[in-house]
Formats: structure tokens, sequence, C-alpha cells
């Protein structure tokens, strides 16, 4: 199992966070997950929460809720639980949450879990307080895929928690493994292997880990994404000599090209309705975001600051797009709103890469280089708050945040 231990520091105030209290938990002590500061951890880092451990005064999920000194603090929620043993390897968690200005009871929820899901619990915590305060269905207990660099001959696929944490290599490879995405379901990953000493697109069940190569044509083989429905595959084939984006089903066949275009298109990106396609071009003398039909008709250019933007990414909305975009000698995270066409800046780094949205679109995932290593980021969509996900000798790289499933 990979154990990436990732450390989570967090920059950025946002300016308009909601102020509330994880209390910590009767019996976290002696629980091997500190599970209301995982909580806070959560919150703090959708950018959307000011949190605080309430002066470390325990609260369990009885209270009783103390409304008056909770408005003195200016705190708009508190939560409070406890975690108790129930036998070897398993824990109860139960947590309230209040509403300190309206003085409500909120509700709150029960766990009974195993040892290894006690993080699991602490996401789904914090999920459920999220989406009580901000109406919007909270991403914590989804889980991000990333490829992580160990040596000149170590890559590994790798899966984890959305926190970077309860990380697993689902594949480990001595050659080069690129471009992780997930399967709508979540229960695949397609993602590009050089160990048959080319470029070859693979999909791999995350459960089994049964795999199959789905795209191994002549020349290069690169760049998979999953179409809304999961039942087709973009990938970008050399077959006429130049990279260009065919479609083929998931199960593999014959592949069929999207355009008939003289320059290189890369990167294909479905988009949330499953109409149109985003994809890199240089069709126009640099490389720049452009849209085109799932029918290949109706291309279009996005971007037109800069002269060199790359890696699209959607959100689940179809809102905003995000890509990483040439500034100066830098290459940041940048955000256009589709809409409005209104671009803004949410790296601030000198090397952004990959960028990947949270299912609910309130967070970006992108690798950045910081301090002589290459991290996995976080950013808040209003680009308030940043976190570093830090993983000690290990290089990670291309991150994909995986969508909402049943067990999640």
């Amino acid at each position: 199992m990979a154990r990436a231990q990732f450390k989570v520091d967090v920059s950025g105030i946002g300016a308009t966070q909601i102020p509330v209290a994880i209390a910590p938990f009767k019996g976290q002590d002696r629980c091997p997950q500190p599970i209301a500061d995982i909580v806070r951890a959560d919150l703090t880092r959708s950018g959307q929460f000011r949190t605080s451990n309430l002066g470390g005064a325990v609260l369990t999920e009885q209270g009783p809720p103390n409304y008056a000194a909770w408005r003195t603090q200016a705190l708009e929620a508190v939560a409070g639980g406890s975690v108790t043993p129930e036998g070897p390897n398993r824990w109860m968690i139960r947590f309230r949450l209040w509403d300190a200005v309206k003085q409500t009871d909120m509700g709150g929820e029960i766990y009974q879990v195993v040892t290894g899901d006690l993080r699991l619990a602490a996401h789904r915590i914090s999920d459920f307080i999220y989406q009580k305060l901000t109406g919007q269905r909270g991403v914590f207990a989804t889980r991000i895929a990333y490829i992580s660099k160990a040596g000149p001959h170590s890559f590994s696929l790798v899966v984890a928690d959305s926190d970077g944490e309860n990380s697993r290599a689902a594949l480990r490879s001595r050659e080069p493994l690129l471009s992780p995405v997930w399967s709508p379901d979540g229960g695949s990953l397609a993602y590009v292997s050089f160990e048959t000493g080319k470029p070859v697109v693979f999909i791999q069940d995350i459960r089994n880990g049964a795999r199959r190569a789905v795209a191994n044509f002549r020349g290069t083989n690169s760049a998979p994404a999953f179409s809304p429905d999961g039942r087709t595959l973009a990938v970008v084939l050399t077959l006429t000599g130049r990279s260009q984006i065919y479609l083929l089903p998931r199960t593999g066949g014959r592949p069929r090209q999207l355009m008939h275009s003289g320059s290189i298109d890369t990167e294909p990106v479905f988009s949330p309705d499953g109409k149109s396609i985003y994809f890199v071009s240089d069709r126009d003398g640099s490389p720049q975001i452009y849209a085109v039909g799932v029918d290949g008709s109706g291309v279009r250019r996005l971007t037109f600051d800069g002269g060199y933007n790359v890696s699209p990414a959607i959100s689940a909305d179809g809102k905003n797009l995000a890509y990483i975009s040439q500034q100066g000698n830098n290459y940041q995270l940048w955000l256009l709103d589709l809409s409005s066409g209104n671009t803004r800046a949410l790296g601030n780094g000198s090397d952004d890469g990959h960028p990947s949205f949270a299912p609910n679109g309130q967070i970006l995932l992108y690798s950045a280089h910081e301090s002589g290593a290459e991290v996995l980021k976080t950013a808040s969509l209003d680009g308030s708050v940043r976190t570093t996900l830090a993983a000690a000798g290990l290089q990670v790289r291309e991150p994909s945040w995986g969508p909402w499933t049943p067990g999640n």
C-alpha cells in the first residue's frame, strides 16, 4: 500500500467565509484518526469556511448548545460529537450540528465503521456540514487519482481520499504512466502506459484491478477522456502522422476521427452534456483551447489571452473552464467563465499543470512545482484559499478528481 503521508498547508483568506467551530469529539484521544481535525481541514480546504476548535472544549452530540456564548464568538455554526470503541477494530461515531444564529438543531448522523473507514466517516461528516451550510453537495468523501514517481523506473497509479490520505497504488510500473482519468461511475480509470515500449491507453477496474488495452494503434495513443455516459472514449492518435482526436467505444473497437485538420489537436475533454468536446490545437499558430461538436462540426476558439493555453477542464455545471496559461515565464492555473468570457488567475506558482474540478465544481485540484518538488494543490473557485498536498519523497503529478458514487 502506498503511504504518501500528505501534509496540508493552507494559504489565503476567503472574503466571505462562514465561521464554524468543530469541537474536539469526546473519546477522540483513544481513536487512531483525529476525526474533528479531519473535518476542520476538509472545510478549510473548500475555501468557504473559517474553522476553529471551540477553544478546545469537548462538545458531544448531546450538547447542550450554548447559543449565547457562540454568538459572542461570532460563530454561525458549531458541531460536536463522540467516538466510541465498539469492539476489536470497530467504532461508533456520532455527531450533531447546530445553527448558532437561528439557534436551531440542524441534525446529525451516526456511523458504525471499521478502523480503516474512520477517515471516510470524517469526510462524510464534512459533507453533511458543507451541504447544510452552503446548500451544495460536499465532495470530501470522493477520491482522487494521480501519478507518483519515486525514481527513474518507479511509477505508480495512485488512488487516495480527496485530501490525499488513505492512498494505495492501483498499478506499479517501471515505465512511465500518464493521464489518469476517472470513468463517470467512479469504478474505472483510463490512463496511458509505456510498458509495451510505446504509449497505449488502458482502462482498469479499481475494485479488482482487471485491465485491458483499449487503444493500441499504430503510432502513439494518448490523452483519454470518458463521455458523460461512460460509453465512449476520446483519445489522441497519430494514425495520420500528426496528433488527432478520435472517438471509440470504451470496450475498444474501430476509432472515428473527430476532425480532419492539418494541425495538432490534443487533450480532449467532453462537455457535461456530452454534446461538445473541448480540446487544444495549434491551428491558429499557438496552442489554444477550442470547442467542437461531437460530430466534428462548429469549431470555435475559447481562449485569446496569452500565446499558450492548454489542459482544459470543465466544471460539472458547464459554467467554468479551467486551464493552464503561460504568463511571462510562468505557467499558471486560470479560470474562464464561459458565459461572460471573463478570465482570472487561480494559481500563483511558476509551473502549474493538469487541473481537475471537484464534482461540485467548487474546488480545483492541480499539480505544481514547489520547493523543488512536484506536488498536488487545491484552489477554491474564487482563488482565495489554496492548499498544498505535499507527499514526502514522491513526485506527484497529473491529478484527476473522481466523481460522486453511491458509496460516497
